[in-house]
Formats: C-alpha cells, structure tokens, sequence
C-alpha cells in the first residue's frame, strides 16, 4: 500500500497579507497529480486543513476542491484536525463523507476506531490522533490528573496499539497526529502550542506503529525512519527556506517498506534583500527579486519616506519591511527619561528624529509650534498645556 503524508494546508492564511488562496490551490492540484503518477492508495492529512477555526467561503471551495481532484484521482482520504481548526467543524457529517472515501478523524472518541483498508498482504489501521488540547483532552480521555501533552498522547496512543492488538496478526499500523515531536525544528510560523512552558513530547510516545505521520511544524523532516513531518505546502514565513515536500509511504507485507521525498511546485520564490533603497530601486543586481515575495531591509541613514510604495514600484510583491540605518544607535529608549525637563516642542522635535534619523528643519519646527500652540488654545482645562 502506498501512502501520501502531507499536513499543515493552511488554507485560508496570507502572507504578510498577500493573499495566498491561488498558490494553495496550485500546489493542492499538485498532490492530485502525484497520487494519480504514483499510484497513491490513501492520503492522509495531519491537521490544519484550515489556517482559522472558522474559514472564509473561499477557502472553504479551494479545501472542497482539492479533496475531491484528490479523490477522483483515486485515493481514500483520512483526515485529522490541527490546533488551528476546529475539531467540530471539521469532522461535521463525518459518517456520510466516510462513504465516498472521506474519513475524518477530529474527536477523542474516534482515536482508537481506525480506518481499516487493505491490500494483497492483508488489512491497514489508520489511525487519527487530533490536535489535543491537555486541559480538554484529558478529561475526555479519563485521565484528569493529566497536566500536559505528552499525559494525554501517551493516552491516546496506548488506546491506538490496545486496539491494534485486538486486530488480526500482521494489521499494518499508520498513525496521522498533530503535536510537536521533541527533535523536530520549528518555523516562525506556527502558532505555539505550550502548556505550562512544555510544548513538546518525546517520540517514544508513538511506538509500536508502522509509520506516523506527524502534522505541526511546517519543514519537512524525518526523526526516525517511522517518524516523519511532511511540513507545509506553502512557505508561511521568512523563515521557510527549506523545499517543501511530501513524503510517499510504501508498506508491504512486513510493515514499513520504505519512505520517498518528493519536492511539491514553488508558486512563488521567497527572498530577502538589504540595502538603501537607492541600490534596491536603482541597482542592476536586485533585477531577479522581482516576482519574489520579498523581504527587504532598508539601510538608510534616514528613513525614507513612502519606502513600501516606491519598493513595490519595482518589487510589485514586496510584502514586509524594516529600518535599519547603518550605524544606527541600538540604545533602548524609557519614555520617563526621554521626556524629562523637555517641552512639548522637545519632545515632539526627538519623536521625529527618532522615526527619521534627522531632526526637524526648520519649516518642520514651525508647524510644530502652530500645531502645539492651537492644541493649547483648544484644550480649556490647559491639559495641554506643561
């Protein structure tokens, strides 16, 4: 049997804004074609389906739309839901999707009812272990004195191999969970999990399983040769240099046969670039960041002005920029030092400079006492006034 890991869609989240709905459905479409080329038997999907618990229309359609090319192209689906879904929402009408080969598995109670397939060597348990919230999950798990992630997973896994031990000799084993897996790096943009300052819980936890095919953390990764995150489709930081990928999960008679990478389409490059914004509109050698979503690093002694709007002139999908003149002072500013024995003019005057780099000219110290001087005159009490 062959498995299609893929986790993390998202769908639904920008970036930096940038509505990101379009390179989804592309890189979605992708996964139809590689279950069609490959010859996938069963994609399972390790939560986040939805970046939010309660998704716009439109990313409702690009979700529905890639489930059904994915099953068309021939493969059953088992779905389990992240820490950004909602579990209810997500796993309503479950029973009447099961019966066109949408198995989703969102509630503590489905845990140990796993979608059983088979092949020539016999049957396959997939298992769903949702995004388990401690504080929720162990009260539905009867377990109360659970305090953290790794009490309440390691309750759903010994539920998970005490069915899969009341199966027929030789069941192959797949466990779909959204947690983070100790060893696995993280990204800048996964929403944190911690409970009490522990987020993490150890591998060992998923033992005795063929293949697990983790969701959270959004770079592909492999902890144990069974143990593997397939990452995001798409980059949602900065941060996500790495290709994304899927991994194809291959068992035969003896369990886990072996495990393939395969790279998924880049819509769109992601890329960083530093300098004054002269060099960045002017220079030659930025000419290949211009259909990038970009990151740029501004250098100015003086903050420019309108930066963003002049960049997307040349970079039209520039989506995030900071100020970090050469030379720079990186002292920390206390507004009860900054302010004291200073008049209003003072202080409004190193406000500006602060923000720009240089001081106020002139023409600007002016119209900065018309405006102090009429704000005194509209304020009666004089609480304007210092």
């Amino acid at each position: 049997m062959r498995v299609l890991h893929t986790s993390d869609w998202h769908v639904g989240r920008t970036f930096h804004g940038a509505d990101l709905l379009a390179e989804q459905d592309h890189v979605l479409g992708h996964l139809a074609e590689l279950v069609e080329s490959e010859a996938v038997d069963v994609v399972v999907v390790a939560g986040d389906v939805y970046d939010r618990a309660v998704p716009s229309a439109e990313a409702v359609r690009v979700a529905t739309r890639a489930l059904a090319r994915l099953r068309r192209a021939g493969a059953e689906l088992v779905i389990t839901s992240g820490n950004h879904d909602s579990a209810a929402r997500l796993g309503a009408f479950a029973e009447f999707a099961a019966a066109g080969g949408l198995h989703l598995r969102t509630a503590v109670d489905d845990i140990d009812r796993p979608v059983l397939l088979s092949d020539e060597h016999g049957p396959v348990a997939v298992y769903g272990v949702p995004y388990l919230e401690p504080d929720t999950a162990r009260h539905a798990l009867g377990v109360p004195r659970a305090r953290g992630h790794t009490e309440v997973l390691t309750e759903a896994m010994r539920r998970v191999r005490r069915d899969l031990a009341d199966r027929p000799s030789g069941t192959r084993s797949v466990v779909a969970a959204h947690a983070f897996v100790t060893g696995g790096a993280g990204s800048q943009s996964e929403r944190t999990i911690a409970v009490g300052g522990v987020e993490q819980v150890p591998g060992s936890v998923f033992d005795g399983v063929d293949y697990v095919a983790l969701g959270h953390l959004h770079g592909p990764q492999r902890l144990a040769e069974h143990l593997r995150y397939s990452g995001s489709p798409l980059a949602y930081s900065f941060s996500e240099t790495a290709r994304k990928a899927v991994w194809l999960v291959d068992l035969d008679a003896g369990g886990l046969a072996g495990v393939r990478r395969c790279a998924l389409p880049v819509p769109r490059d992601l890329a960083t670039a530093r300098g004054t914004l002269e060099e960045l509109l002017e220079s030659p050698e930025y000419e290949a960041l211009v259909d990038c979503y970009l990151s740029v690093t501004l250098t100015d002694r003086v903050r420019p002005l309108d930066a963003m709007r002049r960049l997307r002139e040349r970079f039209p999908h520039a989506v995030h920029m900071e100020w970090e003149p050469e030379g720079g002072t990186t002292a920390v500013l206390r507004y009860a030092e900054a302010v004291r024995g200073r008049s209003d003019a003072e202080i409004a005057s190193g406000f500006l400079t602060d923000c720009r780099g240089e001081p106020p000219n002139e023409r600007e110290r002016a119209l900065l006492e018309r405006a102090l001087e009429d704000a005194g005159r509209a304020d009666p009490g004089g609480r304007g006034q210092r």
